[in-house]
């Protein structure tokens, strides 16, 4: 499409670089609305006089605060299923399948995992302080953590015999086996808790998500170190939003630059054909004038360029031999190829005449 800048391989890079950058920038802008809350929430202490300032508090809650406590089940923990003495109030117990899948691009076999099972058990729980003041956890999982603790791992090995893998070359598929695992946020482990706290009907501190829809948080690590990850996390997002951005602008920097070179080529075609037509014209008015001089018309020379009609030809074309026009009209022709057999051109050598 002469004249159009964007070829259809640029205009899907640059659309995509462009949506790319607007779906980061957007994650970006999420967590980094979410690291001004996390700095602006109070840290409060975890002792009895909680339930009082909730209690003078509009509508009895704080909208975003920062609570620690040690974990506690409000009735029967959950036990372990594979570590004897191991209680705790979440429970995920997951079954991966691992194998082993051939890559026709890559021309190997690559890693492949995938979840056949996974199941996550809670019971009721409390952060408890210091003074065995309380704050009862609500929807935990809906939280963003806790990182809890593995309790078991076990992997086993798959079994086949001389059929099998001649199946598993012929489907591209070899099973390697199934990881086992159980992990427990156990009792007693300290908890940092990000949400909105409220003092209920029945003069329970409860922390539960933010209303507003601002991130919720359960954190095994301190609060220092949970505002450090999301920063972080922020500025991932950020960098990447900035190279797809910087992708995009550099598919529209490459098409300026080749389209401004496509109308340099034109302006100077333009250029050559216009002091053709110069030429050509004073050629014809200067054989006008010969021929009047002469009183009859007169048949041009034979060495006279094919094309302009008026230089001598002085230039040998190569590889077809032809000899066969000037050199202003060779630079002018649109492509270079032989006026007369039209093979191409492959480079001019000068003839001198004596």
């Amino acid at each position: 499409m002469e004249g159009y800048p964007l070829k259809t391989m640029e205009i899907v890079c640059l659309g995509s670089s462009m949506a790319l950058s607007g779906l980061f920038y957007y994650i970006y802008r999420k967590k980094r609305r979410t690291v001004d809350k996390l700095n602006d929430a109070p840290q409060l202490a975890l002792n009895d006089q909680l339930a009082n300032l909730l209690n003078q508090s509009p509508g009895k809650c704080l909208q975003y605060v920062v609570i620690e406590g040690l974990v506690q089940p409000t009735g029967e923990p959950l036990r372990s299923q594979f570590q004897e003495g191991s209680v705790g109030v979440i429970q995920r117990l997951v079954l991966r399948e691992h194998k082993l899948v051939w890559s026709n691009l890559a021309r190997t076999w690559t890693d492949s995992e995938r979840v056949l099972h996974q199941r996550v058990d809670t019971v009721p729980f409390k952060l408890v302080g210091p003074d065995q003041a309380s704050v009862r956890v609500l929807c935990p999982l809906e939280a963003t953590g806790p990182q809890m603790e593995v309790t078991h791992e076990k992997f086993h090995q798959a079994t086949y015999g001389f059929t099998d893998i001649i199946g598993q070359y012929l489907s591209g598929e070899k099973p390697k086996g199934h990881l086992e695992t159980e992990e427990m946020l156990k009792v007693g482990s300290a908890v940092t808790g990000v949400g909105e706290l409220i003092l209920d009907t029945d003069l329970v501190v409860k922390l539960r998500p933010p209303a507003d829809g601002t991130e919720y948080f359960l954190s095994t690590g301190d609060f220092e170190t949970l505002r450090g990850e999301q920063e972080g996390q922020a500025q991932v997002w950020r960098i990447l939003a900035a190279t797809c951005a910087l992708a995009g602008v550099a598919v529209l920097v490459w098409a300026t630059r080749r389209y401004y070179r496509q109308l340099q080529e034109k302006w100077e075609r333009e250029r050559l054909l216009r002091e053709f037509q110069r030429l050509r014209s004073g050629g014809q008015a200067a054989r006008g004038e010969e021929e009047e001089g002469e009183g009859g018309a007169a048949e041009p020379p034979d060495n006279t360029c094919v094309v302009c009609l008026v230089n001598p030809r002085s230039c040998v074309l190569l590889n077809c031999g032809h000899v066969c026009c000037c050199h202003s009209c060779y630079m002018a022709l649109p492509r270079p190829t032989c006026p007369v057999c039209r093979q191409i051109i492959s480079r001019v050598v000068p003839l001198y005449q004596v």
